[in-house]
């Protein structure tokens, strides 16, 4: 500093006020927002956070009250007593689940090795094969599926699908009635009206919906310049489809596959009226069978006593399957969106 001269030594201006919670921070450029916007945003989060916790609840209270009536159930037979039983005899007081779990994953597992091919194919006709004029009308047919109840979908399986399907049945009996994996024969006779590969197909139409939308909804979300760039590279149409749009779809499929899972273990009246009223483990395909729903729904109306502890058991252990299955669902979608599974479709060289 120069002798003589007197240095600016005028003190910084003082540091604004912190922001309370009554006033936030001023936007940039000196605008606020407005007091009852921010009362608005907080109502808003914390009806969202009351109405999560009311439904963790609901579920908890849910089960919890439905546990609650099944200790006549394990105090008799077990947990895994009653899980591994073999024989439902009301008139001998005698409950096993097993049967029922079986005819649920077989109807189930039918319907989605049916119902997902053919999900993906229709969704990619939507997106890429049909002209744009028939993309939007087939789309809005499939969806429409959703909105028939199930009780249609169980009578049109009674009163058109057994007869038309009844020669083709007794074919397949007859043909392949032999074969035998590890001592169950699937296609041995009598084909009956009731049927696992009846009541399969006809659940595959309900979830078939369910799985094309979701599918559709994925395959429309990959980028118009990764498709450009397949064809660019010369990749035909199917090639494309296969190396650049199922890669990018497989956990969106995978998420849908799930959901229409969920619908086809948990359905009951078109089961009731298709698959009939036959526990069995490991009985053909071609004949008729019975469901943890479909049992619940017909004999739940006049049971008492140890018989309605053994349905409300039966209903709990739905309950863990639907779980399981959501479980393992969210699980399978973050290992294809990690890339560190091979999911349903695996990138070609």
């Amino acid at each position: 500093m120069p002798f003589g001269t007197i240095a600016d030594v005028t003190p910084p201006p003082p540091p604004p006020p912190p922001a309370t919670a009554a006033e936030p921070p001023p936007a940039p450029g000196g605008l606020r927002r407005p007091r009852g916007s921010v009362l608005a945003d907080r109502a808003y989060a914390t009806g969202a956070g009351v109405a999560a916790l009311l439904a963790v609840v609901f579920v908890g209270y849910l089960l919890w009250t439905t546990i609650a009536n099944t200790g006549e159930t394990w105090s008799a037979f077990g947990i895994w007593g009653f899980i591994s039983g073999t024989t439902w005899d009301p008139n001998d007081a005698i409950y096993g689940a097993l049967p029922f779990i079986y005819g649920t994953l077989m109807t189930s597992a039918i319907a989605l090795l049916i119902a997902v091919p053919a999900s993906i194919g229709i969704a990619l006709a939507t997106v890429v094969f049909l002209p744009r004029r028939l993309r939007g009308p087939v789309g809005g047919f499939i969806n429409l599926l959703a909105a028939v109840p199930s009780v249609i979908f169980g009578l049109w399986g009674v009163t058109v699908l057994v007869p038309l399907l009844r020669p083709f049945l007794d074919w397949l009996s007859e043909t392949l009635g032999w074969v035998t994996i590890f001592g169950w024969k699937p296609f041995e006779g009598p084909v009956t009206a009731g049927s696992y590969l009846i009541s399969g197909l006809v659940l595959a139409i309900m979830i078939l919906p369910i799985i094309t939308a979701i599918t559709r909804e994925v395959l429309l979300t990959v980028p118009r310049d990764q498709r450009e760039a397949a064809f660019a590279l010369g990749a035909t149409r199917w090639e494309m489809v296969r190396h650049s749009m199922l890669p990018w779809a497989r956990s969106g499929i995978v998420g849908a596959s799930a959901l229409g899972l969920g619908r086809a273990v948990g359905e009951t009246i078109a089961i009731v009226m298709l698959l009939g009223n036959t526990p069995g483990i490991f009985t053909p395909l071609v004949g008729p069978g019975s469901t943890l729903a479909s049992v619940i729904a017909m004999q739940t109306g006049e049971a008492s006593g140890l018989q309605l502890s053994s349905l409300t058991a039966l209903a709990v252990v739905l309950f863990i399957i639907a779980f399981v299955i959501n479980a393992a669902a969210r699980l399978l979608v973050r290992r294809s969106e990690a890339g560190t599974s091979g999911g349903l479709f695996r990138r070609g060289g």
